[in-house]
């Protein structure tokens, strides 16, 4: 695969077919035994299918969770081992082992490998462009940000991720990569903003597609 200088940012850069008024939902730093769970259920609630950025520790210690995800029809993403921040910081050296044993990790639990990888933070640098390709890893960022994981409050996720275009990639988070290993995440203010989110963005016509 070709080094990129840049990571993909909306949907059409990965999937050129989809439809025009595709987005697609990305969770990062899961999968997390709380609120991994309570977001498949609303997923599956509103027929939305996402995009899992799993971080490899996590989804070694929870590989049911894995399963769980793909046998639903939600994708799945590289985003590190470790989550190291900040992620572009680390030696080439290290650079690789994180997505390698990331890799590896997410595989051995969802029985296929992830063709994507999120870079933590979204740091971005050569050395990881370079790992990422050696991998066959598709890099990817996002266009729609509502910082979920500082919990800015319900109302200001809902805003954030109504305001998306088509061809958006959205981002929120169903775990904390930057937490010791289920150490108490709360993401019920993510949550709930995407019980009021996911509904809306439908009835204003997005089609959900997965990267």
């Amino acid at each position: 695969m070709a080094v990129r200088k840049q990571p993909v940012y909306t949907v059409r850069q990965i999937l050129p077919g989809a439809p025009a008024n595709a987005v697609a939902l990305t969770l990062d730093d899961g999968p997390d035994p709380q609120w991994t769970p309570r977001v498949l259920t609303l997923l599956r609630k509103y027929d939305v299918r996402a995009t899992f950025c799993l971080v490899g520790r996590q989804a070694h210690a929870h590989p049911e969770l894995v399963r769980q995800i793909v046998a639903a029809g939600h994708a799945i993403c590289n985003h590190s081992m470790t989550h190291p921040q900040p992620f572009a910081h680390q030696s080439a050296t290290a650079i690789e082992k994180e997505i390698g044993d990331a890799q590896a990790a997410i595989k051995d639990a969802a029985g296929t490998a992830p063709r994507l990888f999120r870079s933590p933070g979204g740091d971005w640098s050569a050395s990881v462009f370079t790992a990422a390709a050696r991998h066959g890893l598709t890099p990817i960022g996002w266009d729609v940000d509502p910082k979920d994981w500082s919990r800015p409050g319900v109302q200001k996720i809902i805003d954030n991720l109504l305001a998306a275009k088509p061809g958006d990639i959205l981002l929120c988070h169903d775990g904390d990569g930057d937490r010791a290993q289920d150490a108490g995440t709360d993401r019920s203010q993510t949550v709930k903003a995407l019980e009021t989110a996911l509904p809306q963005l439908k009835s204003k016509g997005y089609t959900f597609v997965t990267l």
